[in-house]
């Protein structure tokens, strides 16, 4: 069995809107990422997320028939995680959690994270860095620090493991804050395996709305 937790608790606040309910393509940015997880044949998805969203954008119009359930999350990303996999059954399902404010990820980069999943233990979309990296002081001044980008990755979502394994790993946390569940499943020694899919941004900042609208357009344009 195959489950998804989209993660759809947060008030925007660095994005000064309600960047999971504004229109993206048509339909509202969440919308993609339940239907993402149709598309890539989900057998359950959990949407964790208030009332008062849910109520709003009538998400279950995207399920196609899935089964969609709602839970309220928590204060931190991690605690809506956590009641995202209380509400999955069984320890040996499938688990992909997702932000919801990936909206450009699609059913073949779900796939391609569940397969690495099965055949490693675990599995997260994520990027190489190619940027250069500086750290900067509390002004937004460049300290001299030089990081080393060699092997360096950016973290996405989905990541993908057990139910069992991600509820074991949030348990061995406590209430040390992470997030991500790549760092959780770190504290139980597990070794995730990267998997590139290209397009997959947050959506966080206004700027990143249109860069995703843009991309939209590219994508219905070649079709």
């Amino acid at each position: 069995m195959f489950c998804a937790v989209i993660v759809a608790a947060g008030n925007s606040r660095r994005a000064g809107f309600d960047k999971l309910s504004a229109p993206l393509a048509g339909v509202p940015v969440l919308a993609h990422s339940v239907r993402a997880f149709v598309q890539a044949k989900v057998n359950r998805i959990i949407l964790v997320c208030p009332q008062e969203r849910w109520d709003a954008l009538r998400l279950w119009e995207y399920a196609d028939g899935v089964s969609l359930d709602r839970v309220n999350g928590g204060v931190r990303r991690q605690d809506s995680v956590r009641a995202g996999l209380a509400a999955v059954c069984g320890d040996d399902c499938w688990v992909a959690v997702h932000d919801g404010a990936r909206p450009l990820i699609t059913p073949e980069a779900i796939q391609r994270c569940l397969d690495a999943a099965q055949r490693s233990g675990a599995a997260a979309c994520a990027h190489v860095v190619v940027d250069t990296l500086k750290r900067g002081d509390e002004a937004g001044y460049c300290l001299p620090e030089q990081i080393d980008r060699t092997g360096m990755w950016g973290m996405e979502t989905p990541q993908v493991a057990r139910a069992g394994m991600l509820r074991a790993a949030y348990e061995l946390l406590g209430e040390e804050e992470v997030t991500d569940e790549v760092t959780a499943l770190q504290r139980l020694g597990v070794r995730p395996q990267f998997v590139q899919v290209g397009m997959n941004p947050k959506v966080t900042l206004p700027g990143d709305l249109e860069q995703a609208e843009a991309w939209c357009v590219y994508q219905a344009m070649r079709q």
